[in-house]
């Protein structure tokens, strides 16, 4: 995942304004069930809009070929009229840590239902707002109530924008104690999803606050410098390039540790020695890893003076134990990997967790086949590079019925690696 330049969930969508429809924000839902949600969303050019279905279809209304029509006040889906779904929605704000946060309680329709179950949107390293995006609602479309907030210092959250793990699972913890205030009575079992970098902080914010389940997408159980290896490992492999070379990036990343956990104050003479092992290498400069090539890539004097202040001035805690915050949790636990994640490489995640299960830890862990960051299935271009197309089939319904504890049948291509 992009610690340093935002989730791959807002991967641009290409548009044509000029092709917009006149479609309005809303959850549609058809007369069997199926769902679209509409959304703003800052890669999608004004008038157009997101869309979303249930099966991970994704787009824009300005895209030429969007396979729906837009009425007054319903949506033509392949000749058959679906309409909104009325949700109760109500803006709200809470304070955690002496800073004001804003939020939103999503409920579906329909009377008060004490078993229903509600469900925190941690959201993962961007800074734009998840009030109002798609995924809140196609979650809600499935008979959960939803509270998305603003993460401090975005949208219309106050503080500072931080990756400060500690400070942002107290503010998911206050999160879920106001969501459920605000829906006493209407909810039944209630707990957290995260996504991304939200797979550091929610089960951290379980750690804190009484949650009945945990469920992540695509995250780590890894801390941000094992990240950046393995992004890095990943690269050099898929190169086809030997054990020197993995042998040297993991140098890399020992050397820019080093500075990082020092805040830049030691560690420059073994980056300097691995720049010069790096220097006759044509396939360094293509690497691209998470921060330790752009690290390389600045002088040692340049360092010293700007480092801090360019790479270390979100306090993210480099070397953050993952590990040691699932130790803690018995709250039930669902995990879902993308199998060829570039952004999160799967590989330590997915030994953790197994080892988990095994130790007895109430573990739910899924793997969905060829899918990026972001449960995107891609298309490899020729220079190899990705071009994301949707989201994978079944994600979407494996987090709702999850969540719901109605979990049956396949789910896609999903492999269920836990299989109690």
């Amino acid at each position: 995942m992009k610690i340093l330049l935002g989730a791959l969930l807002l991967a641009a969508i290409p548009a044509t304004p000029a092709f917009a429809q006149a479609c309005t924000p809303g959850t549609y839902a058809s007369p069997d069930g199926d769902f679209v949600v509409l959304g703003k969303s800052p890669a999608v050019p004004a008038p157009g809009l997101r869309y979303l279905f249930r099966d991970g279809r994704r787009g824009a209304t300005s895209d030429t070929a969007t396979p729906f029509t837009c009425g007054s006040d319903t949506l033509t889906v392949k000749g058959e009229a679906w309409k909104p779904i009325a949700f109760r929605e109500t803006p709200t704000t809470f304070d955690s840590v002496a800073t004001k946060m804003s939020g939103v309680l999503i409920e579906p329709p329909g009377a008060p239902d004490a078993t229903r179950p509600l469900v925190v949107m941690v959201h993962g390293s961007e800074r734009t707002s998840p009030i109002g995006s798609v995924y809140g609602y196609a979650m809600a479309a499935q008979g959960v109530s939803v509270f998305v907030y603003d993460k401090r210092g975005t949208g219309g959250s106050e503080g500072e924008y931080t990756q400060n793990f500690e400070l942002l699972a107290e503010d998911a913890g206050h999160a879920l104690d106001h969501a459920r205030s605000m829906a006493a009575g209407h909810y039944g079992r209630s707990g957290f999803f995260g996504g991304s970098q939200g797979g550091w902080v929610a089960p951290l914010a379980a750690t804190r606050t009484k949650a009945d389940f945990v469920a992540i997408g695509f995250g780590l159980v890894a801390s941000p410098i094992e990240e950046d290896r393995e992004q890095m490992v990943l690269e050099v492999r898929a190169a086809g390039l030997g054990d020197d070379a993995v042998a040297l990036v993991n140098r890399l990343s020992q050397a820019t540790a080093g500075l990082l956990l020092s805040d830049f104050r030691t560690g420059y003479d073994a980056l300097d020695a691995v720049r010069r092992e790096m220097a006759d290498k044509p396939w360094a400069a293509k690497i691209k890893g998470e921060y330790s090539p752009e690290i390389a890539s600045i002088p040692s004097d340049d360092l010293r003076r700007i480092g801090r202040a360019r790479v270390n001035n979100l306090e993210l805690i480099w070397d953050y134990d993952a590990v040691a915050a699932l130790k803690k949790l018995d709250t039930p636990l669902l995990w879902v990997l993308a199998g060829e994640d570039r952004q999160a490489p799967i590989e330590t995640t997915r030994g953790a967790l197994m080892g988990l299960a095994k130790a007895g830890k109430p573990v739910d862990v899924y793997l969905f086949p060829d899918t990026d960051h972001g449960m995107f299935e891609f298309t490899t271009n020729a220079d190899g590079s990705r071009s994301v197309t949707r989201i994978t089939d079944g994600y979407l319904k494996l987090l709702g019925d999850w969540i719901k504890g109605d979990v049956r049948g396949a789910y896609g291509r999903a492999e269920h690696l836990t299989p109690r």
